[in-house]
């Protein structure tokens, strides 16, 4: 049983090897589809996660098409700024895939537009400058509530 964490073409180390490491404390698997934005040796990677690398259930893709013909899944949630759906509306279920695009960009257009009902927004004020959350800071928001919903399994 476990929640799993798409970065889809992640450009910042430090928000990946902090990712990383939210995995490892909950038991979440972590999915990488390249373009990476970094090198996997790169130190402020490793320095982000710090000792937990190896205790991380981690699968790395070429695509969005390859990840979703090896996970083929309708627990397939996207995070976005531009949904009118909060999270919390979001009925997330054991192995669910939480998707969250690039730290600059986001999910592409086409990929939100053809799953509507599965985007998810975390509120916020509604300021120009104020656009984003950070994305490691978005993913622990949406996990511990994906994990609240099944009751955070073999977690203490």
């Amino acid at each position: 049983m476990s929640i799993n964490i798409v970065l889809l073409e992640p450009e910042i180390p430090q928000n990946t090897g902090n990712i990383a490491r939210t995995c490892a404390a909950t038991g979440s698997k972590l999915h990488l589809i390249r373009p990476l934005g970094f090198s996997l040796e790169n130190k402020y990677l490793k320095r982000a996660g710090l000792d937990y690398w190896d205790l991380l259930d981690i699968y790395y893709y070429d695509s969005f098409e390859e990840f979703k013909q090896k996970n083929n899944s309708n627990k397939f949630f996207y995070a976005t700024t531009k949904s009118s759906n909060s999270y919390t509306d979001m009925s997330f279920s054991n192995e669910c895939y939480l998707i969250f695009g690039k730290e600059t960009k986001g999910i592409p257009e086409e990929i939100l537009n053809e799953n509507k009902e599965k985007t998810m927004r975390i509120p916020m004020l509604k300021n120009e400058n104020a656009r984003s959350l950070n994305l490691s800071n978005s993913v622990n928001i949406i996990v511990y509530e994906a994990l609240r919903q099944i009751n955070f399994p073999n977690m203490i």
